[in-house]
């Protein structure tokens, strides 16, 4: 078997780290159990390009019992646990190919990797795996069936490809699923930013000015988060409509510009390119953190912040110093602009990978049940699946809800009721 890990030494220790998530992930197992039994990925090969982390090891084992053949390498450098990959390796028999902090010719080697045993469906976190199998192994894409996406910055690449009539399969957008960005992306992204800005400065949030670039799901988890640590929020945004829910939840709104001036603590959430320039680190005062926690690390221009500084070093583990040539302010860099929930802390809560891990699994099964028959698009996680994912993660949690009534359910799909 081929595989790429840092040690198998450390499977022992990934084993039990893997068991302590397990047991905030009863969806999941739920839904191992039933794949044990009915084997509804039998002899299918899966190609995964995602965190390497605790949680992921919980889904490729579901995957497995399911009669898969799981092949899995790293949507990121830095999000891997090394232990991790090393037991599902020496335990599990998975290929793996991972190692945290990886450099960009590694990364991709590894994706390659993982499509050289030519995948019949992927589930990517990012795009880079399905993305590099149409523009560099297109002869392998005839035998794929489909693929899903965990993450919003996935889904817009992917939807720029549908547009362009680029994709060759069907790709079921896990990350819009409610079970998926409503938990997820604003609980799950929320409290892993905060803790991996706090492991990796040691600084006090509360009483800081502490700047959110982006007001989507994930910009919601970290504002509310933040405020929670005692900080005074400021919002930054491009969209209107976010901008005055941002306000109307209870924080400030300022461009970057004059953000910059006050700010403590930046995070970015954007999904998209250089939010934060070489403007606004003129404008930052002396030991501004900046950290980012989209998908890719394009959303802080560092080769932009690296021309008008005089010097950068490593300060402490995943804090770098950049000391500005022009008023000598420090501005300090965490993780090297990537994700800081995963390069510095350990990503979501287990509880809450539970929801998104079972919608790629439920995913992949009705990838199989409808094979052939999927559009060729960018298309959402079935409500029924999203539903039940719902009902399950209750029951799990011991929660009982109201079901609605014959006479309810005559109400609501009439028109002629009126006052």
């Amino acid at each position: 078997m081929n595989f790429d890990v840092k040690d198998l030494a450390l499977a022992a220790k990934g084993n039990d780290r893997i068991e302590w998530a397990a047991q905030s992930m009863p969806v999941l197992e739920l839904i191992q159990e039933r794949f044990a039994a009915e084997k509804p990925l039998k002899g299918l090969r899966l190609g995964l390009c995602l965190h390497v982390t605790t949680e992921t090891a919980s889904l490729c084992r579901a995957l497995k019992a399911g009669g898969a053949e799981v092949h899995l390498c790293a949507s990121n450098p830095l999000s891997t646990q090394d232990d991790v990959a090393a037991a599902l390796v020496k335990t599990d028999k998975i290929p793996v190919y991972a190692i945290k902090g990886e450099d960009n010719t590694v990364y991709y080697q590894h994706i390659t990797a993982v499509l050289n045993a030519q995948p019949q469906i992927t589930m990517d976190d990012g795009a880079d795996l399905l993305s590099t199998l149409h523009t560099k192994k297109p002869e392998l894409l005839a035998q794929v069936i489909g693929g899903t996406e965990e993450t919003t910055t996935g889904v817009i690449r992917l939807k720029a490809m549908a547009k362009d009539q680029a994709l060759k399969y069907p790709v079921i957008a896990v990350n819009d699923a409610l079970t998926k960005h409503m938990f997820d992306n604003r609980y799950g992204t929320g409290q892993s930013t905060l803790d991996g800005v706090i492991r990796a400065t040691n600084r006090l949030i509360a009483g800081s000015n502490f700047v959110v670039a982006g007001y989507g799901w994930c910009g919601r988890g970290v504002a509310k988060r933040a405020a929670g640590f005692g900080a005074r929020v400021i919002v930054t945004e491009v969209d209107p409509l976010k901008a005055l829910e941002a306000l109307m939840d209870g924080f400030e709104i300022l461009p970057m510009d004059m953000a910059a001036k006050v700010g403590d603590f930046f995070v970015t959430l954007t999904g998209d390119i250089n939010v934060i320039r070489p403007e606004h680190f003129k404008e930052m005062k002396s030991g501004a953190v900046v950290a980012n926690s989209g998908h890719f690390n394009v959303e802080i221009d560092l080769p932009g912040l690296a021309q008008i500084s005089s010097s950068r070093r490593v300060i402490r583990e995943f804090v770098e110093e950049f000391v500005l040539t022009e008023n000598g302010n420090r501005i300090y860099i965490l993780g090297e602009g990537r994700l800081i929930n995963l390069a510095a802390a350990e990503g979501h809560p287990s509880s809450v990978m539970d929801m998104s891990f079972a919608n790629q699994a439920l995913a992949a099964e009705y990838i199989v049940q409808n094979q052939g028959q999927l559009p060729l698009a960018v298309f959402p996680v079935p409500e029924k699946l999203d539903q039940e994912i719902a009902r399950l993660k209750l029951k799990a949690m011991g929660y009982k809800i109201d079901t609605l009534t014959a006479e309810q359910v005559k109400y609501l799909s009439s028109w002629d009721a009126g006052t």
